[in-house]
């Protein structure tokens, strides 16, 4: 049988009725009355009853519409499905996130997305800065919302989500503790903390210095966000965040200090370009228009 004949038989069978059964799918009458006969003529017997008053199935038909039915819906739902896998908007969506700057914004985003795409599901994973993009290239995730810039040619990067003032963490009692802001030229007062989590600018490199050219000491390094806080806390340096450090990270061993004449750090989205898909376009539209708390 070809599709249009099942159409045909399970619409008439549905609707006992020509006319009827034509405007619902499109075809004229006379098409839908030739379209029952051929049918009627390979299996060999009538589907239908009519009369000048009414259209009914005959037993033949009745069976054939109880078998046929459920598996048109059947194959009807499969295909239904194998075009949203085709559009990525099935499946599971792996997305990772680094720090709280970025924690509640795929949260907004993830709950957006989830009541538009109801058959794909979300999975968050808080990652740690060392190592977040290896993660993306090891097809652990499919997606990463991390501090801009991610300069790799292998990877895309989405729209700057988030813009916030840079801080300097400094222990409580340093000399900057009590001041209304800094300068970038104070790096070069205090040793600056290693640690993955670093600005990228901020990064150790034995040349680097402040705009003025004065040299920038590296200090301990930390592995986790929390050591950098610890180690700040016990006054061994300072370190460079972000000012929803002030909402999340808030200790009386530290104290934040705007940054004046640096500029604001961006977050947003990046993933590895030969996996763009449209789950990743989607969850990203819809972080996108999730409002900022």
């Amino acid at each position: 049988m070809e599709r249009h004949e099942i159409e045909t038989f399970l619409a008439l069978a549905e609707e006992l009725h020509f006319g009827r059964t034509a405007e619902r799918l499109g075809r004229t009458t006379a098409r839908v009355s030739q379209t029952i006969r051929v049918l009627e003529r390979r299996v060999g017997v009538p589907l239908f009853e009519r009369t000048s008053r009414r259209v009914a199935l005959t037993g033949t038909g009745r069976r054939l519409y109880e078998d046929l039915r459920p598996a048109y819906d059947q194959v009807t739902a499969a295909l239904v499905r194998a075009v949203a896998d085709g559009r990525g908007l099935t499946g599971v969506l792996r997305v990772g996130f680094v720090g709280a700057a970025t924690g509640q914004l795929v949260v907004d985003g993830a709950e957006r997305f989830r009541r538009r795409h109801t058959g794909c599901e979300v999975r968050l994973n808080e990652v740690q800065f060392a190592g977040a993009v290896d993660r993306l290239r090891a097809d652990e995730l499919d997606l990463l919302f991390g501090c801009f810039p991610f300069d790799e040619p292998d990877l895309t990067c989405g729209p700057a989500l988030l813009s916030e003032p840079r801080m300097l963490a400094v222990p409580a009692r340093h000399p900057l503790a009590g001041r209304p802001s800094a300068s970038v030229e104070d790096l070069a007062g205090s040793p600056l903390l290693v640690a993955p989590c670093s600005i990228p600018e901020y990064r150790p490199d034995p040349a680097r210095r402040t705009p003025g050219g004065r040299p920038i000491v590296d200090g301990p390094s930390a592995q986790t966000f929390q050591e950098v806080l610890t180690l700040i806390g016990a006054g061994q340096g300072v370190f460079v965040v972000g000012e929803h450090a002030t909402r999340f990270h808030a200790r009386p061993d530290v104290a934040y200090v705007p940054l004046h004449d640096a500029p604001p750090l961006r977050w947003g989205p990046v993933w590895r370009t030969v996996r763009t898909t449209e789950r990743v376009r989607a969850f990203v539209a819809a972080t996108a228009e999730a409002p900022r708390r």
